[in-house]
């Protein structure tokens, strides 16, 4: 494979930390400053947006493509910060189980109380991916 037009395993999988979260954050903070920028400028003339669109071959429940090379063995089951970037801007994040099917989860709290890194959510988390 050649690196120049294949992505890096390295870079790509990177585990879903309380750092990637706060990034997540600041980025909707942002998009939502931009937002009022742009409806301000809506107004003054007409200005049109392009929206992202969700990767296809990143879908839920669709099998990692094999463009993104193999997922590290202690990934597996694990909170990944998700590289598709139409949800660079969205609370989620993605978990590849073994057959490399893709799952997403919201980042809010579950239940008003269980944050993503809390360790009876991860574990009900594996429970799920199980395949």
């Amino acid at each position: 494979m050649d690196p120049l037009f294949w992505p890096s395993e390295t870079n790509r999988f990177r585990r879903f930390t309380p750092e990637s979260l706060a990034a997540i954050e600041e980025r909707i903070a942002k998009k939502k400053k931009e937002q009022v920028k742009a409806k301000e400028k809506k107004k003054d003339q007409g200005v049109e947006e392009d929206k992202l669109n969700p990767q296809l071959d990143l879908k839920i429940c669709k099998t990692l493509p094999s463009l993104y090379g193999d997922i590290p063995a202690e990934l597996v089951g694990e909170p990944l910060e998700d590289f598709d970037p139409y949800y660079s801007d969205h609370k989620t994040f993605m978990v590849i189980n073994k057959g490399r099917t893709i799952f997403r989860f919201s980042a809010t709290p579950a239940l008003f109380i269980f944050d993503p890194f809390n360790p009876v959510r991860k574990k009900a988390i594996k429970i799920l991916i199980h395949s």
